[in-house]
C-alpha cells in the first residue's frame, strides 16, 4: 500500500529578514540564539546560524574534493523562533508600522522602539 502524501504547508507571511538576531523558543534547541542566514518563505522555515546542526555524509567529487562528514544547519519552522530586539536585548514580539517617510518598519512591543528603519 503506498504511503499517503504529506500535506503541503500553506505559506504564511514571514516578517523576519536575513541577518536578524533570533532566539529559539521551543524544541531541543530552545534558548539558543543566532543570525538568520536564509528565509524559506514557501516552506515557512528559516535557517539560523549554528542552530539545529545536522551531519551529512558526502562523497568525494571534483568540485568538493575530499568526501567525509559535513556539519551544516537544517531549517527550523518560523514559529519556533522569535526576534531579539536590539534595544531590549530580549526575545520579543513586534508589529509593523508606517513611519513618517512612508516606509514600513518593525516596532518592538516591549520598548516601543524601531527595530529597523
Amino acid at each position: 500500500m503506498p504511503r499517503a502524501a504529506k500535506p503541503k504547508a500553506e505559506p504564511v507571511p514571514i516578517r523576519l529578514k536575513r541577518n536578524d538576531l533570533v532566539e529559539v523558543i521551543t524544541g531541543k534547541e530552545k534558548g539558543k540564539t543566532g543570525k538568520v542566514l536564509k528565509v524559506l518563505r514557501e516552506k515557512n522555515q528559516v535557517l539560523v546560524e549554528k542552530v539545529n546542526m545536522i551531519k551529512r555524509h558526502t562523497r568525494p567529487s571534483p568540485t568538493t574534493g575530499q568526501g567525509g562528514i559535513v556539519e551544516k544547519e537544517a531549517p527550523l519552522m518560523v514559529s519556533k523562533v522569535m526576534l531579539i530586539c536590539p534595544k531590549c536585548a530580549t526575545a520579543t514580539r513586534f508589529h509593523m508600522t508606517v513611519t513618517a517617510e512612508k516606509k514600513k518598519s518593525r516596532v518592538c512591543r516591549k520598548c516601543k522602539d524601531l527595530i529597523d528603519g
